[in-house]
């Protein structure tokens, strides 16, 4: 019943094209008409706010009938910076036990970009490691996690891409575990999108998501506390999950869940001026609906 639930969903958010989604089993069933919301969005687009919305791609659906309700330039392939951390995420998900041990590297020192300070040879659980990638966004959790899997980070992204693959994102490519800019490095709100739906639907990787901070252990008594990086988590105005993600090449990118009158959306933008400033001229408008 769930798996069938989401084909629906999914099917409703990305019709299928020419009949391929690899691994995902989706019945070829009739998806509902349009949403009502999407003519009432575009007609308040100038009022609203949605119009200087700085993003150069932006996807909104609702979560729950899959429905897009606004979209700019959803299609073309942009620097996703971390982002790219929900794949990370859900391939250790989908084959790791939380309570299995995972090692830090010792030469952890080298990694780059925002990181949860995670110590050399420090051993933490995956769910620990899960966390410090999901809320505190560490370039070194993403890459413990990718050599934990792979033996290097360089065959977890050929996994990466295979699994890309087979979800059906024809319009991503990954060069790295944390999102760092690379030249091959890229993804769509759309193929976001649909990544984010099946992220969702793993409830371990949800409750992170979810998570405005929490506190992790070493084996050996180490105490971590992190923080969620989206600011607007902190801000009671009703985005309850989320990832965000910044290079100097992908400026300021965000996938959001928020929960509105009932109803819960997605929410993704790339290539943001002010990734908060674009969600709260969003989040005014799904006030209204």
């Amino acid at each position: 019943m769930v798996d069938s639930l989401l084909s629906v969903l999914l099917m409703g958010l990305f019709p299928l094209q020419s009949g391929v989604r690899s691994t995902v089993s989706l019945e070829p069933m009739e998806i509902a008409v349009a949403s009502p919301y999407v003519y009432e969005i575009k007609k308040n687009v100038d009022q609203s706010g949605l119009a200087s919305v700085s993003a150069s791609g932006v996807l909104v659906w609702n979560l729950t009938s899959g429905q897009r309700l606004h979209e700019y330039a959803s299609a073309i392939p942009r620097p996703m910076a971390s982002l790219t951390k929900l794949m990370t995420a859900l391939i250790i998900a989908e084959n790791h036990p939380l309570d299995e041990w995972g090692t830090v590297p010792e030469h952890i020192g080298n990694v780059v970009g925002n990181t949860a300070y995670l110590p050399p040879s420090g051993v933490f659980t995956i769910g620990d490691l899960l966390s410090a990638l999901l809320v505190q966004s560490g370039n070194d959790a993403a890459y413990t996690l990718a050599l934990l899997h792979s033996g290097s980070e360089a065959k977890f992204v050929d996994e990466m891409n295979t699994r890309a693959k087979e979800l059906g994102l024809r319009n991503t490519s990954f060069a790295n575990a944390t999102g760092l800019d690379a030249s091959n490095h890229w993804s769509t709100p759309e193929d976001l999108a649909w990544l984010a739906m099946h992220v969702l639907r793993n409830p371990i990787l949800r409750n992170r998501m979810s998570m405005r901070g929490v506190r992790i252990v070493s084996r050996s008594g180490n105490i971590i506390y992190l923080t969620h990086t989206n600011a607007l988590m902190h801000a009671n105005v009703g985005v309850i999950a989320g990832k965000t993600g910044t290079t100097g090449a992908a400026r300021e990118c965000l996938f959001s869940v928020v929960e509105k009158n009932g109803k819960e959306y997605g929410v993704v933008l790339l290539h943001s001026l002010d990734r908060y400033a674009d969600m709260r001229r969003i989040l005014a408008v799904l006030d209204t609906l």
